[in-house]
């Protein structure tokens, strides 16, 4: 695992391009200045790894644009030792990031080849404590809710009721929901059955499908 001069030199200089777009969040800044995205990427995308920009890596996903990543991660505010479900594990890359800011993290991924790819790769950078599931993202963790963060990294067509009634009271979802565009969405749990729905900016993401792609 290589991380050069050139890497971090090229990571001080995201950092610098997040912050012009409006990302202030210095725990995010920090942990995403520290976290090697090349590491995260195939070979021939890791020339790129440091621009503002998603990348495919496989099934037809992508690794999210690190000004996406830092905005959900700000909006999710975790503290340490918080118990965060992520539904998207993609890459792995976003998980990271959610553990090197103290969450306790519990990652979904409906796709199998993705799924072990993340596993492995975690644990080679030192974080096998990130907890990863082959499970379809809608259904969630029911068996360890609730969770105090829930973020979803794909566009949902709506606003996911099963995955807000695994929040804690107090506790937040991120989302983004639309079709072709999507509004990222921040929900707050502040009763029993009530919900505190914030619609801020619009982003395009991969689909959240249902269902296992088990190959």
């Amino acid at each position: 695992m290589i991380d050069s001069y050139k890497h971090k030199g090229m990571r001080r200089q995201l950092i610098q391009t997040l912050q012009a777009k409006g990302i202030t969040d210095e725990r995010v800044l920090r942990v995403m200045n520290r976290l090697p995205r090349h590491l995260f990427l195939d070979n021939a995308f890791q020339e790129w790894a440091y621009q503002d920009k998603a990348f495919p890596i496989g099934n037809e996903q992508t690794i999210s644009q690190p000004y996406t990543v830092a905005y959900q991660t700000a909006l999710l505010d975790i503290q340490k030792r918080q118990s965060v479900m992520e539904i998207g594990t993609g890459s792995g890359y976003q998980a990271a990031i959610l553990a090197m800011l103290g969450g306790r993290v519990y990652t979904l991924e409906r796709q199998e080849v993705l799924h072990k790819e993340a596993t492995k790769r975690l644990e080679r950078l030192g974080l096998g404590q990130i907890r990863t599931y082959l499970r379809d993202g809608y259904k969630g963790l029911p068996e360890f809710a609730p969770f105090d963060r829930i973020l979803v990294t794909a566009g949902a067509p709506t606003i996911p009721q099963q995955l807000c009634n695994q929040l804690k009271i107090g506790g937040i979802l991120v989302v983004p929901v639309g079709h072709t565009t999507q509004t990222m969405y921040k929900i707050t749990r502040v009763g029993k059955t009530n919900f505190l729905e914030e619609a801020l900016d619009s982003f395009q993401f991969v689909p959240f499908l249902k269902g296992l792609n088990r190959k």
